[in-house]
């Protein structure tokens, strides 16, 4: 529902646009805007294509790790902490179970096995809850887990930016995992803040310094480097952890005498109806936002911005970047259609292109996901859901920001 408004927004704010320049004597300004729905569409329809190969690789890979245990190792090392973030859960209870197997799929970027447990994890809360029309803790906590978004390998973002040249596709990968780190540790606390849960226990208090502790000195130890060598450090790292993962989840399927290239052959199959199905979504969102910046509407939102950024005598490099952070707590898709298009126009290697892919890797579509999430239980009163998730959000935006600044 929100983003049939903001689709119907872009055109309308698009077609106001351009009768106020038309009145200015901007004759071609229709035309611009007509020519760039042709353009785009046609964008889209390309990055798709694109994006088929790269998906294919990598959901074949992530299908291997599925079957290969990969997804119940990790809930089982998420066990000993996620069972103190949900103190209202009787221990051992069949739902904590979804939990572990969903949040550890969404770490993964296994979003097909995400999902299906994620939805049974709320009904099996929803069968603890009391007030059936009202969002427990447990409720609450899992659905922050969610939109703070926490992803160890991002996919779709590295795919986007092969499939528009950029010369090191994963030179964004540390940047995005720092970025989802610190949205989900402030999640954490925050939610943890407010439901009163003690962050001073001995294995929740270990856990969380240990975060800390990886996002200080990885930001500490690049922050030594000069840009070059972050740069060389950056490639070589996200590249050899990407490579170690797929070596391992390979060498787990050939342990647990699984077909290894039977279960790549059935994810790529995946990834290529995934670059299918989202060419009409791609088509949508890019036109609409073509027609937004034909405009002239994009140009004086983020020269707004700028210029009020600049009077608070701050550097304005990043703004660019912020319709991406703007729409992503509402829509995934639109944010999506934001970072193709900030790659489009700036380029995929420049400070926008990059940060505008960080935005979309620092956290999930916070509005969506209560709407499933909740609405699948039939949820009305969502309590402090909201304002936890947002919170997180903003901390994974500014986050994005500070490190795509020491980084790029």
């Amino acid at each position: 529902m929100v983003l049939n408004y903001i689709w119907i927004g872009f055109f309308v704010v698009a077609f106001v646009f351009g009768g106020v320049q038309l009145l200015m004597g901007d004759t071609t300004i229709f035309q611009k805007m007509v020519d760039s729905t042709f353009d785009t569409s046609k964008t889209a329809f390309e990055t798709s294509l694109g994006l088929t190969g790269v998906l294919a690789l990598w959901l074949g890979i992530m299908k291997i790790g599925e079957k290969a245990g990969a997804v119940n190792a990790l809930a089982r090392l998420l066990s000993p902490v996620f069972t103190k973030l949900f103190p209202d859960i009787p221990k051992n209870h069949p739902v904590m179970g979804s939990i572990f197997m969903n949040i550890a799929a969404n770490m993964l970027g296994l979003d097909n096995a995400a999902t299906p447990t994620g939805l049974k994890a709320m009904a099996g809360m929803q069968e603890l809850n009391t007030k059936k029309d009202t969002a427990t803790n447990p409720m609450i906590m899992f659905l922050v887990l969610n939109t703070s978004g926490l992803t160890i390998i991002p996919t779709t973002i590295l795919a986007f930016r092969a499939s528009y040249g950029a010369a090191q596709p994963t030179d964004v990968f540390i940047p995005i995992l720092l970025a989802t780190s610190v949205a989900t540790l402030a999640g954490i606390i925050i939610t943890s803040m407010w439901q009163r849960i003690n962050l001073f226990q001995p294995i929740l208090l270990a856990t969380l310094s240990g975060l800390i502790a990886f996002v200080a000195l990885v930001i500490w130890g690049f922050g030594q480097m000069d840009k070059d060598t972050m740069g060389t450090v950056t490639a070589v790292a996200g590249n050899l952890i990407l490579m170690t993962v797929i070596v391992l989840f390979i060498l787990a399927g050939v342990r647990k005498r699984i077909n290894v290239y039977d279960a790549f052959i059935e994810g790529a199959k995946e990834g290529f109806q995934t670059a299918v199905r989202i060419i009409p979504y791609l088509v949508a969102i890019l036109v609409a936002v073509g027609v937004f910046r034909a405009s002239g509407a994009m140009d004086m939102l983020v020269g707004g911005i700028a210029w009020v950024v600049k009077q608070c005598g701050l550097n304005t490099d990043f703004v660019g970047a912020l319709p991406t952070a703007f729409m992503k707590p509402l829509s995934g898709s639109g944010a999506r259609g934001l970072m193709l298009e900030a790659m489009k126009n700036y380029g995929p290697d420049s400070f926008v292109g990059r940060l505008s892919c960080i935005f979309q890797g620092s956290t999930d579509t916070t509005f969506y996901i209560l709407a499933v999430y909740f609405g699948s239980v039939n949820i009305k009163y969502t309590r402090h859901a909201v304002a936890c998730g947002l919170l997180a959000d903003l901390a994974g935006v500014i986050a994005a920001i500070a490190i795509a600044y020491i980084f790029f």
